[in-house]
Parts: structure tokens; C-alpha cells; sequence
């Protein structure tokens, strides 16, 4: 599958269903792969930056693969991902929400048209997943091709233009994620409901 410009992407399943692995292949980051960094901006699970930067160092090591500082993409970057006021701090000591932010931030300067992000809202409160989902939803509509790994079918469900369903190192379903839900159900081994809010149930 091919991530498609101006469009919200997200592949869901149970753990080991290989959806990391799916992810690394498009972003060129499989053994024999060609990563393209200009072109695929890829933010891996739990990404985070144990050095003593700052913030705003860390947003601009996004723009390493054009060996420049445009301070253009960096800024838009920085608005994008409300991470202002974080500028000056260390990311070693701010919150892991605020990490969260940082790293998307870095991702985002590096101006790719196609964004691959393994579980952006993992660990996040619910009003920080929304936060982050709202945000990339908007990279979507802004012409960029967004693709995430997501466990929280909920989310897909309501920033999503498109849900894939992997169980068994394949995909057994890509529709529009209310299309999707029960496939994606039944990866999970879980029931579901669709009146009057789209919702996973338990066995």
C-alpha cells in the first residue's frame, strides 16, 4: 500500500501482526531498503532524545537531510506542534507529552510529503491524543500523505480517512474506517458496536 497525498492513513492491529514492520518497509528502513528522508519522514515508536538539547535544537535536527537551517520550515514546525513556550527548555525535562510534541515538531521541519509515524499518541492522555491526531489530520489536508500506526481504533475512527486491518503479517482489510471496524475488531478478538457510537466491547 502506498500513503496518498492530502490523505489521514492509519493501520491498526493486535501486537506482532507486523504493522512496524509494514511501516519501516515503506520508509525505506528494512534491510536493503533506501531510506528517503527528503521525501519520508519517518518517527519511530516511543521516539524521544535522551540528550541534554534544547527543544528548539532538537526541531532543527529535522532539517539534517537538506543540510540547511531554514528557519522558515523550522518556525512552521514549532506553530504547528504548540511547543513555543518549550523553546529554551531541555527535552530530557519536560513531560513525556511534551516530548511527544518535540519529536513530531523535528519530524514535521524536515518539509517530506509523506509522514510515517509508529504510534504518535501512545502514552498521551486522551486530550493530548486528540491534540496530536487533530494536528496530523491537518498535515493530511494540507496535501501531505500521513500514514500511523494506531491501537486506539477509536482514534481512527474519527480522524481517519482510511483504516487497514493487519492480523498474521497481512492486511485482511483497507476501507474507510467504519467499513474497517469489524475487520479490525476481529484482529483484536474483541466485539463491537456501531449504535450509536462506534465502539470496541469486551469478548
Amino acid at each position: 500500500m502506498t500513503p496518498q497525498p492530502g490523505q489521514l492513513a492509519v493501520i491498526c492491529g493486535p501486537n506482532g501482526a507486523g504493522k512496524t514492520t509494514l511501516l519501516k518497509c515503506l520508509a525505506g528502513l528494512a534491510p536493503g531498503g533506501t531510506p528517503r528522508p527528503r521525501e519520508i519522514a519517518y518517527l519511530p515508536q516511543g521516539a524521544r532524545c535522551e540528550w541534554g538539547m534544547t527543544v528548539e535544537e532538537v526541531v532543527t535536527l529535522g532539517r539534517l537531510p537538506h543540510n540547511d537551517r531554514d528557519s522558515r520550515a523550522i518556525a512552521a514546525a514549532i506553530a504547528a506542534t504548540g511547543i513555543a513556550p518549550l523553546l529554551g527548555r531541555r527535552i530530557d525535562q519536560i513531560s513525556g507529552g511534551e516530548q511527544r510534541r518535540t519529536m513530531l515538531a523535528r519530524v514535521l521541519a524536515t518539509e517530506a510529503p509523506a509522514l510515517l509515524l509508529d504510534e504518535p499518541t501512545n502514552d498521551l492522555d486522551p486530550a493530548a491524543a486528540h491534540a496530536i491526531m487533530a494536528l496530523l489530520r491537518g498535515q493530511a489536508r494540507a496535501g501531505r500523505a500521513v500514514l500511523l500506526v494506531l491501537h486506539a481504533v477509536e482514534l481512527a475512527l474519527h480522524y481517519a480517512d482510511r483504516l487497514l486491518v493487519m492480523e498474521n503479517g497481512a492486511i485482511v482489510a483497507d476501507a474507510a474506517p467504519l467499513a474497517a471496524f469489524p475487520a479490525a475488531a476481529r484482529a483484536f478478538g474483541l466485539a463491537y458496536s456501531l449504535d450509536p457510537t462506534p465502539r470496541l466491547l469486551p469478548p
